[in-house]
């Protein structure tokens, strides 16, 4: 390969390592191209199947400030690069892998950090980003419907549980405060009654003690002429 197009495959390959989110480091020694191209179809298309050389593909983790794949770069190499969802590539390399053996999954990286095998492995068999927030959404949704039913039948419930404790303070003979304000006006109007039967009293009274000292004058007056 000239110098010019390893300068341009290393360059092509750091911008790779930088941009993607996930990669996953493979051996294909075996496959056919024909199963090459199905791995890259089912991969889709934000997932680059990337085959290079291994001395090209260390020197571009080198530039892009990868550490800790260099022992996965052994034997015939491609590098998954993945820009969409890493659980859903990790789930499809995993899946080729088990209909074409052929295929081993040596390795990646997520997030700048290495990952072994296994870790590839556990990442398929996580829910995609997808699935996790529609499951989200069935939950806050069910969330809110049970929130309103509950908040449309609460003045009903609350009505039903006035009527309930009315009753029972009637069946263990307490007074309603309803009765007690209905007597109310009745006690108040009491003193008022009073007060106008000793006004009326008063008058009468009042007019007996104002015409006797009349009737006594009269007899006074009449008894001198009779002594003489």
């Amino acid at each position: 390969m000239p110098k010019a197009e390893k300068v341009a495959t290393v360059a092509e390959i750091t911008d790779r390592f930088r941009s993607s989110s996930a990669a996953v480091v493979t051996e294909y020694r075996g496959l056919t191209m024909a199963q090459l191209t199905e791995l890259r179809r089912s991969l889709g298309k934000d997932t680059a199947y990337t085959v290079a050389k291994n001395t090209l593909v260390k020197r571009a983790a080198a530039d892009a400030g990868v550490i800790g794949l260099d022992e996965m770069f052994v034997g015939p190499t491609a590098v998954a690069f993945i820009n969409g969802e890493p659980v859903d590539a990790a789930k499809a390399l995993r899946d080729f892998a088990k209909a074409h053996p052929l295929l081993v999954i040596k390795g990646g990286l997520l997030d700048g950090r290495p990952l072994e095998a296994g870790d590839v492995n556990k990442l398929a068999d996580l829910e995609s980003r997808d699935v996790l927030l529609g499951k989200m959404a069935g939950a806050m949704l069910a969330t809110l419907t049970k929130a309103a039913v509950v908040l449309n039948a609460l003045p009903s419930q609350v009505a039903r549980l006035a009527a309930a404790l009315q009753d029972k303070r009637i069946a263990e003979g307490e007074s309603l405060p309803e009765a007690a304000s209905a007597e109310a006006p009745a006690s108040a109007e009491a003193p008022a009654e009073g007060a106008d039967a000793d006004v009326a009293a008063a008058p009468d009274d009042a007019a007996v003690s104002s015409e006797a000292p009349a009737e006594g004058a009269d007899a006074a007056t009449e008894e001198p002429a009779v002594q003489a």
